[in-house]
């Protein structure tokens, strides 16, 4: 009977740890995540034409997803919100996001756009 009741339990913690599990993206999945520090810090202007010039990047064949929009302040420690802008696309493989990175619309944007109006720049590749 003990031992009964011990695979019961042991089966019931395989299966109820397998329904807590969450897939959030697709095998393989490229997110690509960007945050921009204006130059001018908080110019509403610079803000919305680096969120405009962000939405041509849909364009480009590869691009999945294309989020983009202003920091949101938090009071909470753990959050940082120093930043302007971020943007945060998805691509279905490496090979696809360096297509996007040499694409003409985004060296474009980077070279018109992005690169006078930011003063710093961090991207966060994951998969």
């Amino acid at each position: 009977m003990l031992r009964f009741r011990a695979i019961a339990i042991a089966l019931t913690a395989i299966i109820l740890s397998g329904c807590a599990t969450v897939e959030t993206s697709s095998p393989g999945e490229i997110h690509h995540v960007v945050l921009c520090w204006l130059k001018e810090p908080g110019n509403a202007r610079h803000r919305q034409k680096i969120i405009e010039t962000s939405e041509t990047f849909r364009k480009i064949p590869g691009v999945q997803t294309l989020s983009v929009g202003q920091v949101i302040h938090s009071d909470r420690p753990i959050v940082d919100d120093s930043f302007d802008v971020a943007i945060s696309m998805t691509f279905a493989s490496n090979a696809d996001l360096q297509k996007y990175l040499s694409h003409p619309i985004h060296t474009e944007a980077v070279d018109k756009v992005l690169k006078p109006l930011i003063a710093k720049i961090t991207v966060y590749d994951f998969k």
